[in-house]
C-alpha cells in the first residue's frame, strides 16, 4: 500500500508540475503584452523603476495566470521531489517561446525548435533518473534539515549574493545586463522552493489533525514564501521590460534550476545514495536542457527554417563544393535574403550573445 500511495503520490506531482509549466509560460506573455502597451503609451516603464503596470488589465491576467502556475507548483512540491518537478519548469520555456512567436511577434526559426526538443527530452532523462529525496513528514524533522550547517551556509551564501546585486549591482548594470535581475530571481528562488516544500509537510500535518497554528516555523516559512516571491516578481518583472522575452525565460530557468537542485541537495541529501548509473543520467539530462535552452535563444535571428534550409543543399549541390571549408555566397542570399551584404558582414562579425544587451527585441550596439 506504501509502494501504491508512494506511485500515486509521484503522477498528482507530475500532472501539478506540467500545468504550472503551461500557466507560467502564458503568464509571461500576458505580462509582456501588458508591459508593451503601457510602453506605447508613454508610462514609466518597470524597468524605470515604474510601478504603471498595475493599472494595467493585462498585466493582472499575466499575475493571475503566474499565481494559477505557482500554487500548482507549490502542491507539486507537496506531493514530489523538487528534482522531479523543477526540471518540469522547462515546459514552460517552450510554452513561453511558442506562444511569443504567435502573439508578440518573436520568430520562432529551426534552431528554436531543436531546442524546444533538446529541453523535452533532457527533462524526460531528468525524471527517469531523479534522486529520490529522504523522507520528510513532519515539521520537527523539517527543522532539523533547515539548521543543518550545511544548509546554513548555503542559505548565508545565497542571501549576500542576492543583497550585493540588489544594493551594488543592479543600479549600476541592471538595465544593460541580462544577467543581474535573473541572478537575483534565481538565488531567492532556491530558498522559496524550500520555504514551499515546508509549507506543503505543514498542510499535509494539518489535514491529517496535527496541530499546525501554533507552530512557529510554519509562519516563518509563510513569511519567508512571501518575501522571496514578491522579490522574485518584483525583479522578473524589470528583466520583463527591458529585454526579449525569449531571452529572459531560458536564461531564468537554467540559473532557477542550478540553484534549486543545489538547495535541494543540501537539504534533503538527495544525492547521497544515488547509483552512478542516475548520477550520470541526472546530470546529461540537465546538460541536454542546458543545450536545448542555447539553441532557442543564441541563434533566434538567424532565419532558418525547412524549406530554406533544404533548398540551401540543393543550391550547394548545384554549385559544387566551397574551397577550404567556406560556404558560397549563394546560400547566405538564401538563408538571409532580405539583408543587404553590408549587413551580412556585420552579422558574421557579431557574436550570438550580442542578443543579450538587447531592449524588447531591438539590437544595441
Amino acid at each position: 500500500m506504501g509502494q501504491d500511495r508512494g506511485k500515486y503520490d509521484f503522477y498528482i506531482g507530475l500532472g501539478l508540475a506540467i500545468s504550472s509549466s503551461i500557466f507560467i509560460g502564458g503568464s509571461f506573455i500576458l505580462k509582456k503584452k501588458g508591459l508593451l502597451r503601457l510602453a506605447r503609451k508613454g508610462q514609466c516603464r518597470a524597468g524605470q523603476g515604474g510601478h504603471a503596470y498595475l493599472k494595467e488589465c493585462l498585466w493582472w491576467a499575466g499575475l493571475l495566470s503566474m499565481a494559477a502556475g505557482e500554487g500548482a507548483n507549490f502542491a507539486a512540491y507537496a506531493f514530489a521531489p523538487a528534482t522531479l518537478v523543477t526540471p518540469l519548469g522547462a515546459l514552460s520555456v517552450l510554452v513561453s517561446a511558442v506562444l511569443s512567436s504567435y502573439f508578440l511577434t518573436e520568430r520562432l526559426n529551426l534552431h528554436g525548435k531543436l531546442g524546444c526538443l533538446l529541453s523535452i527530452l533532457g527533462s524526460t532523462t531528468m525524471v527517469i533518473h531523479a534522486p529520490k529525496e529522504e523522507e520528510i513528514n513532519s515539521l520537527d524533522h523539517m527543522a532539523r534539515k533547515l539548521v543543518d550547517p550545511g544548509f546554513l551556509v548555503f542559505a548565508t551564501f545565497v542571501i549576500i549574493v542576492a543583497l550585493i546585486f540588489i544594493v551594488v549591482v543592479g543600479p549600476r548594470h541592471g538595465q544593460t545586463n541580462i544577467m543581474v535581475y535573473i541572478t537575483i530571481c534565481s538565488v531567492i528562488g532556491a530558498l522559496s522552493v524550500s520555504c514551499v516544500k515546508g509549507l506543503g509537510i505543514a498542510i499535509k500535518e494539518a489535514i491529517a489533525g496535527r496541530p499546525v497554528v501554533g507552530n512557529p516555523l510554519a509562519w516563518v516559512l509563510l513569511l519567508g514564501l512571501v518575501a522571496c516571491v514578491s522579490t522574485q516578481i518584483n525583479y522578473l518583472n524589470k528583466a520583463l521590460d527591458i529585454f526579449n522575452t525569449s531571452l529572459v525565460t531560458p536564461i531564468y530557468y537554467v540559473f532557477f534550476t542550478t540553484s534549486v537542485l543545489s538547495c535541494s541537495a543540501i537539504l534533503f541529501k538527495e544525492w547521497e545514495h544515488m547509483a552512478a548509473a542516475d548520477v550520470i543520467g541526472t546530470l546529461s539530462g540537465f546538460l541536454t536542457i542546458i543545450v536545448g535552452i542555447f539553441l532557442l535563444h543564441a541563434f533566434k535571428d538567424l532565419n532558418v527554417s525547412l524549406s530554406t534550409l533544404a533548398v540551401s543543399i540543393r543550391k550547394d549541390e548545384r554549385s559544387g563544393p566551397a574551397a577550404n571549408g567556406v560556404t558560397t555566397h549563394g546560400s547566405y542570399e538564401l538563408l538571409h535574403n532580405d539583408s543587404t551584404e553590408r549587413d551580412l558582414e556585420e552579422r558574421e562579425v557579431g557574436l550570438p550573445f550580442d542578443s543579450l544587451s538587447r531592449r524588447n527585441g531591438a539590437m544595441t550596439a
